[in-house]
């Protein structure tokens, strides 16, 4: 089953995922030169630990976006895709709560915004299985296939927010250091 390439129009606007990179680009500006010591402060191996989760979250659902690009899907395809976003973001949510609160004066507010944006994506994820399950005959995949574009394209947007939040929390500028310094940070930098 084929879906119109107007269903598909939506998803090209996956690429502002990509805005959560340059948000860590914009928070790695400004700090001196990176730190190849082997003592890697507890900060920046959380800004490891973050970026390190991104980078692997950005590159799943970009596959994501390149499946719903497609012109041939079928409800298997996008079922397939759904349980790809979901795995993903589980994923993802996990790694953030698990890495706790930076060592910084502003630790304790860096996690409660993590905290709100892993809340927000596992609400998200739980948008595309709704609208899956509501994808019934060519009209409701087309339907779904426009849903899920538009809430992967809104959890790309909550990423992005969340680092444009964290820029404005550090006020000392020790996340952006370690940013900087963090070795998974600069994939995402560069």
């Amino acid at each position: 089953m084929s879906a119109p390439s107007s269903a598909s129009s939506e998803v090209p606007r996956l690429a502002l995922i990509a805005t959560a990179a340059a948000a860590v680009a914009l928070l790695a500006a400004g700090c001196g030169g990176s730190s190849t010591s082997s003592n890697t402060s507890p900060t920046t191996k959380w800004a490891d630990g973050l970026c390190t989760a991104i980078t692997t979250w950005t590159s799943s659902m970009s596959t994501i976006g390149n499946t719903l690009k497609g012109g041939n899907l079928s409800k298997d395809a996008l079922t397939g895709a759904a349980g790809d976003a979901k795995s993903a973001t589980v994923t993802f949510t996990s790694d953030l709560e698990s890495l706790g609160k930076p060592d910084t004066e502003a630790g304790q507010k860096a996690k409660e915004s993590l905290d709100q944006l892993s809340s927000d994506l596992k609400g998200d994820a739980t948008k595309i299985q709704d609208a899956l399950a509501g994808a019934t005959g060519l009209t409701g995949i087309i339907s779904a296939v426009s849903v899920i574009g538009t809430t992967v394209v809104t959890m790309g947007n909550q990423v992005s927010a969340t680092f444009s939040k964290l820029q404005t929390l550090d006020a000392k500028g020790e996340l952006q250091c370690a940013f900087k310094q963090a070795g998974s940070c600069a994939k995402l930098t560069g």
